[in-house]
Formats: C-alpha cells, structure tokens, sequence
C-alpha cells in the first residue's frame, strides 16, 4: 500500500538525528510537492516588499551622500530593481525547487553588491557609516524569505565576502569602524542562519508530523483512499475503469501545468469487434478483451494509467511524456497486439484482431480543458478508422 510505505517513511525520518534537513529522497519529493506552490507566493510577497525596502533607502542615500545619488538612483532602480523584479516573476511562475532558491538567492548577493557599489563611489563624511546597514540584506535572505539553510549559507557567505572586499579597499574610512563593520557583518551572518536553521528545522519536523497524522486518520491522498472505496479496477480486464480515470486524468492535468510537463493520451479501439463478438460469442468475447488489455499493459510504462473506457475501447495516460515516446509507444502497441495471431473471422477482409489508435500531445495550460484534450485524441481515433484501421493517428493541436 503506498499510505503505509509513506508512513513508514515519515516515521524513519522522525527516528533521524534532529539536526539534520534534508529528507530522503522520497518524503523530500512529497515535501516539496506539497509545500512549492505556497512556499514561492510567500517569497514573492517578501522579495516585493524587500524591494520596495531596499528602493526606499534613496532617501538615505540623498543625506548621507549626495554626491553619488544620481549612481545610485541608477544602480537602485536601473539594475537592481529590474534584476529583482524578473527573479521575482520567475518565482511566481513556477520553476523547480532548486532553481527558485538560486534565484532568491542571487537577490541577496546582487543587493550585496549593489549597496557596495553605492558605498565606494561616495567619499562624503561618514557616509561609510551606512555599511553597518548592510546585515538587513542577509536578514532578508536569511529570515524574511527564508531561503532554505544551504542556499543561505552560501549566499551569505558571498555576500560577506564581498562586503569586506569593499571594505579594505575604501580608504576615507577609519580601520576602527572597518574592524567593526567587519565584525558585524560576520556575527549577523552567523546569527541569521542559525535563526534560518532554526527555521527550516521547525518546518520540516513540523511537516513530518502533520503528514503523519494525516496518513494515519485517512485523510491523506484521500483520492486514492476514495478509489479504493468504490470500483476503480474493471474486472474482466483487471486494469482501471472509467470512473478511476475520471479521477485520476484532472490530477495528472494539473500535476502537469505546475511541473510544465507533456501530458500524452492514447485512445485505443479494436477493429470490428462487434463482429467478433456475434461471430465468436460473448465468452470469447471476453477473452479477447482480457488479452488484449493485457497486452496494452505490458507495453506501457508504470507511471501510465492504462484504463478500460467501456466496450472495447482502451485509454492509455502518460504523465511526463515526449513526442517519440508516445508515437513508439503506440507503435509498440499496435504491433504487439496484432502479433497476439487472434484471429477474427467475423469479418470479411480481416483476419486478425487488430486496434486502431489515436494519440495526442500536449503541455497543458489553462487555454484548454481535460476534456477537450480527451476530444483531440478521440477524433484521431476516428481518423484511424477512416484511414483503414490498424493504424496510429497523432492529433494536431495548436
């Protein structure tokens, strides 16, 4: 059962030494499923109110040093602001876990970099003293996003050591207030990742354990709990039914739009087979169907949901799906089930039990319905038939 090997796995990672964070790979994939989508709108809220933060402190940079204010005012809102804000739609877009950390990141050293930037170009008096200013950059990274505890560390490693790049060479301001800037700079960063530790170790125990309770009061993947409640396996073919992919098909569809994966989809009919039946009988009939889904089986990926629709029609749903992929696949199941030598007398001209297949193609967006992507392989199927059968047909989507 997939709820018991999750829960043994949520419970050897609450066995784990506490101080780690990372999961296995398992728990972190549901982890981060679970967790991405609301875990990237919160960034963004912090990285916009960040920015405009970091816009604000114009006005600092026109009393302390107004001798560079036209820099920055160009390095401000000419390259960190545009900087930002494209990181900050990424985000908002979607992109892998990974990617969206290295991105948040990358804000912090920018920002680093720019207020440096700003510092050294100005040689008004005390205008050093707004370094010590610079630690609300790693409180941002560190705190207020929060970057997860790898990624800050390293941003705030960079960050450091740009800072003090600057600071030794920036000779109007005393060694006393570099030594103490320096000083600062490394005791916030140690302080703001030991608070981000803190933070990220608290979110993932306190995941674990709400995912534990979940499992355990039948809560979680409740969809599949509901499937096994009613009839979800046809049970001549012994493969899904209609109502499991009824289920299943808007939960891949969306899976889909948030990874930005193809979704492919193959609607499979045997050739004449009402004359097989009124020629052979329902018994064997039967056995036919049960052959030949069983054949669809075994030449399709176990990520893909093969389903009895009805009568002697067959779905076959690919989550993560090529182009090649889905033609070969279909291929592969045209061949293989002609290859079954079933012969079918039924009808004149046609010797063997063969299927007619329709296939189609698409990285869902919200442009187009499950329903409708159903209906492009569905009129493919019809353009096999129509073309002789015993043939794939891919449907063209715009």
């Amino acid at each position: 059962m997939i709820n018991d090997a999750l829960l043994k796995a949520v419970e050897e990672e609450l066995e784990k030494r506490p101080w780690r964070l990372k999961f296995s790979e398992e728990v972190e994939a549901r982890f981060e499923a679970d967790t991405q989508r609301q875990r990237s709108l919160n960034m963004v809220v912090a990285g916009l109110i960040a920015a405009s933060i970091y816009s604000l402190f114009l006005i600092n940079d026109y009393s302390f040093r107004p001798d560079s204010f036209l820099t920055a005012v160009q390095l401000r809102i000419g390259v960190m602001l545009p900087i930002g804000l494209t990181i900050l739609w990424l985000v908002y877009r979607g992109v892998a876990p990974a990617i969206r950390e290295t991105l948040m990141a990358t804000t912090v050293v920018v920002a680093m970099m720019v207020s440096c930037l700003i510092f050294v170009t100005s040689t008004e008096p005390y205008s050093y003293l707004d370094v010590f200013s610079f630690g609300l950059i790693l409180v941002v990274g560190n705190i207020i996003y929060p970057l997860r505890f790898s990624y800050a560390c390293a941003s705030s490693g960079i960050g450091v050591l740009i800072m003090l790049a600057f600071i030794v060479a920036y000779e109007p301001m005393p060694i006393e207030a570099k030594r103490l800037a320096m000083f600062s700079i490394v005791a916030k960063a140690l302080f703001t990742l030991f608070a981000n530790y803190r933070l990220e170790r608290s979110e993932r125990s306190g995941y674990l354990l709400v995912l534990k309770e979940k499992i355990r009061s039948g809560y979680y993947l409740k969809d599949n709990r509901k499937l096994s409640r009613l009839s979800v396996t046809d049970p001549l073919t012994n493969i899904a039914n209609r109502r499991q992919f009824d289920t299943i098909f808007p939960l891949r569809w969306q899976e889909a739009i948030d990874k930005h994966n193809f979704l492919g989809l193959m609607v499979i009919d045997i050739d004449y087979f009402k004359a097989y039946n009124d020629y052979y009988g329902h018994l064997q009939g039967d056995q036919c169907l049960r052959q030949v889904a069983a054949t669809i089986q075994a030449n399709s990926r176990d990520t893909d949901l093969v389903v009895r629709f009805g009568g002697e029609e067959f779905v076959v749903l690919m989550p993560n799906a090529t182009s090649q992929a889905v033609r070969q696949a279909a291929e592969r199941i045209r061949c293989s089930i002609e290859a079954l030598y079933i012969p079918n007398y039924g009808c004149s001209g046609q010797r063997l039990v063969t299927v007619s297949i329709g296939v189609a193609l698409l990285c869902p967006t919200n442009r187009f319905t499950p329903d409708e992507f159903l209906a492009h392989a569905d009129t493919a199927l019809y353009r096999a038939k129509r073309q002789g059968r015993n043939c794939v047909c891919v449907a063209d989507i715009e």
